[in-house]
C-alpha cells in the first residue's frame, strides 16, 4: 500500500509539472526552454551525465504541447511559438555547449577580443535556427502520447543532419554524443552512425513525455502513458548497453604484424614571436628530441619501421621549402620509418611569378628516412572564419579577414584520400576539424587500415572544447571500425582502437609521447557500408508506426 501511494504521488507530481510547463506563457515559456537547453549540455563531454536528458527533452515536448493546435486559422501563430521554443532551447544548448569558441579570440586579444561577444552569441543563435525549425515542423505533425515524441525524434534528427551539411556543415555536439560517455552504448554507432545515435537518444530520453498534457484527465491512461513507453525505452537502452558490452567482451584486437606508432604531444604554447629564428629552432629541436627519445616500450629509442606523428602545424615554417629541416628529420628517422607532420604549404598563383607564393594550404606531409616528402595531403574541409572568411571581400572591411593566417584564406584541397606508403598499412589523413564529418572520413576506393588525426586545440585552452573534439574521434573509430592515431599540439593525444576505446592517451596539458602498436582494422561496419541509409530506413519505420498507431486510435475512438 505504501508503494502504491508513493507511486500515485509521483504520478501526480509529474502531471502537475507537465501541466505547469504546458501552461507557461510569454517570456516564462521561452526561459524554461532556454534553461532546458542549458541543462542538456551536461549530457555532453566532458560532463557525460546522460540522465539529465530524461528531464530536458520531456520539458521541450511539454512546452510544445502548450502552443495550441495548428488549425488553419492559428497555424502561423502556433508554428511561430513552437519555433521560438525550439530556438531558445537550441540557443541555451549551443551557448553553453560552445562557449569555448571565445577562447580563440583571446589568443591575440589586442586584435580580436572585440569580436568575442559577437562570436560567442551569434554562432549559437545561428545554430539554434535548426532546433527552432525542427520544433516548428514537428509541432505541425504533432500526434498524441508517445507518438509525438517519435515525430520530434525524426524531425530533430533530420535537422541535425542538415546542420551537418548546410553552409559546409557543423555537426558538433549532436545530441547523440551523449552516448560517448559509455563504451558499451557507443557501439551502436557501428550500425547507425552519429546521427542515428541522436535519433535513439531522442526516442529514449523523451519517453517520460508520453504523458500528454493536452488530453483530458479522465482520458489519460496511466498504465499506457506513464509506464509502458518509458519502460520500453529503458529496456531498449539496456538492450543497447548489453549488446555493446557483449561486442566489447568478445572483441579481440589483431596485432599480428602490427606497425609501431609514436605520437608526439609537444604542447607548444602560442607566442607572438612565432616566426623568429630562435623560436623556430626551439620548436624543431623539441620535436626532434621527443621523436627519438627512449620510452619504456622502446628503451633504445625510435624503432625502425615506426610511424611518427606530429600535430597540426607542428612546424612553423613551410616545410617543403626548408631542406635543412627535412634533412634533420631524415637523420632522426631510422630505416623504414616515416614522419607524418602538419605544416602549411604554399604555391605560386597560376598567373603570377613562380618565386612568389600566393596560394596556401593547411597540409599534412609524410617524410621518409631520406628526408624526402613522399606524400602530401591538403585539408579540404576548412573552418569558416578560422581558415577562410566567407565573403571576405565584404567582411574584410570590418577586420574579419585578419583572423586568417597569411592575411588571406587557405585554399581547399581536393578531398579525402587514402595514402599508401611502402611497407605500411594505408591511412586516411584528417586534419583537425575534418574528423567531425562522418561521411568524409574515408575516400571511395581502397579502404584505409587506420585513421590519423592531427590537430591543435591550443586555441581553446582547458575548456570543454578539446574533450568534445576527442569524443568525435572515438565516434569515427566505431563508425568505420578503424583505429585512430591522434596527435594534438595541445589537446588530447591518443591511440583509439576500432571499438572507440582509448588504448593510450595523454592529457590536455603537459608534454609527452605515446609508443604503441597499431591494431588491425575490423571488417567494414554496417555504417561504413551504407552510411545513413539504414538510419533513413529506421526513421521511415518510426513514422509509419506512429501514423498507424494514430489512425488506429482514431478508429477506436
Amino acid at each position: 500500500m505504501r508503494f502504491e501511494n508513493g507511486l500515485l504521488e509521483a504520478v501526480d507530481r509529474l502531471e502537475r509539472f507537465a501541466c505547469f510547463l504546458s501552461e507557461l506563457r510569454g517570456w516564462r515559456r521561452y526561459l524554461a526552454a532556454f534553461v532546458a537547453g542549458v541543462v542538456s549540455v551536461l549530457a555532453l563531454p566532458p560532463y557525460e551525465f546522460l540522465p539529465v536528458l530524461f528531464v530536458s527533452i520531456p520539458v521541450l515536448v511539454w512546452l510544445l504541447d502548450g502552443v495550441g493546435e495548428p488549425t488553419r486559422s492559428r497555424r502561423r501563430r502556433v508554428l511561430w511559438r513552437a519555433g521560438l521554443i525550439g530556438w531558445w532551447f537550441g540557443f541555451g544548448y549551443f551557448l553553453f555547449g560552445l562557449y569555448w569558441v571565445g577562447n580563440a579570440f583571446l589568443v591575440d586579444a589586442e586584435k580580436f577580443a572585440f569580436l568575442l561577444p559577437v562570436a560567442v552569441t551569434l554562432m549559437p543563435a545561428g545554430l539554434a535556427l535548426f532546433t527552432g525549425a525542427a520544433a516548428a515542423i514537428a509541432r505541425l505533425f504533432w500526434l498524441n502520447g508517445y507518438r509525438r515524441v517519435a515525430v520530434l525524434a525524426v524531425v530533430w534528427t533530420i535537422f541535425e543532419w542538415l546542420r551537418g551539411h548546410i553552409l559546409t556543415g557543423f555537426p558538433w555536439n549532436l545530441i547523440g554524443e551523449s552516448f560517448t560517455g559509455s563504451d558499451a552504448l557507443l557501439q551502436v554507432a557501428a550500425l547507425v552512425g552519429a546521427y542515428g545515435l541522436s535519433f535513439i537518444v531522442m526516442l529514449i530520453a523523451g519517453s517520460p513525455a508520453s504523458f500528454d498534457t493536452r488530453l483530458l484527465p479522465g482520458s489519460r491512461r496511466l498504465d499506457g502513458e506513464l509506464f509502458a513507453a518509458p519502460a520500453i525505452a529503458l529496456a531498449g537502452l539496456a538492450l543497447i548497453w548489453v549488446g555493446g558490452a557483449a561486442r566489447l567482451s568478445s572483441a579481440e584486437l589483431d596485432y599480428s604484424g602490427a606497425t609501431n606508432v609514436r605520437i608526439v604531444h609537444p604542447d607548444t604554447p602560442f607566442a607572438k614571436d612565432w616566426d623568429s629564428e630562435e623560436r623556430l629552432l626551439t620548436i624543431i629541436g623539441q620535436l626532434l628530441r621527443m621523436s627519438r627519445e627512449p620510452t619504456p616500450e622502446s628503451p633504445a629509442g625510435l624503432k625502425p619501421g615506426t610511424i611518427v606523428v606530429w600535430p597540426e602545424n607542428a612546424v612553423p615554417v613551410l616545410l617543403a621549402r626548408e631542406p635543412y629541416v627535412l634533412g634533420a628529420i631524415g637523420r632522426m628517422l631510422p630505416d623504414g620509418a616515416y614522419l607524418i607532420a602538419g605544416s602549411n604549404r604554399g604555391e605560386p598563383a597560376p598567373d603570377g611569378p613562380s618565386n612568389r607564393l600566393r596560394v596556401f594550404y593547411n597540409s599534412l606531409y609524410v617524410v621518409d628516412a631520406d628526408g624526402e616528402i613522399v606524400e602530401t595531403y591538403d585539408k579540404h574541409h576548412l573552418v569558416p572564419f578560422g581558415e577562410y572568411v566567407p565573403l571576405r571581400h565584404l567582411l574584410g572591411r570590418i577586420g574579419l579577414r585578419q583572423i586568417v593566417q597569411f592575411q588571406g584564406s587557405f585554399d581547399v584541397g581536393p578531398g579525402p584520400r587514402t595514402l599508401v606508403l611502402p611497407g605500411m598499412p594505408p591511412v586516411s589523413p584528417l586534419i583537425c576539424y575534418e574528423i567531425i564529418f562522418p561521411e568524409e572520413i574515408v575516400a571511395p576506393g581502397q579502404r584505409p587500415a587506420w585513421l590519423v588525426n592531427i590537430t591543435n586545440d591550443a586555441w581553446f585552452g582547458e575548456s570543454a572544447g578539446p574533450y568534445q573534439h576527442f569524443s568525435q574521434v572515438r565516434m569515427r573509430a566505431v563508425e568505420q571500425g578503424l583505429p585512430v592515431a591522434r596527435s594534438a599540439n595541445s589537446g588530447i593525444s591518443a591511440l583509439v582502437d576500432p571499438y572507440g576505446r582509448v588504448v593510450k592517451s595523454l592529457p590536455l596539458d603537459g608534454r609527452g609521447i605515446i609508443d604503441a602498436k597499431l591494431p588491425a582494422p575490423l571488417q567494414p561496419t554496417l555504417y561504413a557500408r551504407l552510411g545513413d541509409l539504414f538510419l533513413a530506413f529506421l526513421m521511415l519505420a518510426a513514422v509509419a508506426a506512429a501514423w498507424y498507431g494514430h489512425r488506429s486510435q482514431e478508429a477506436a475512438g
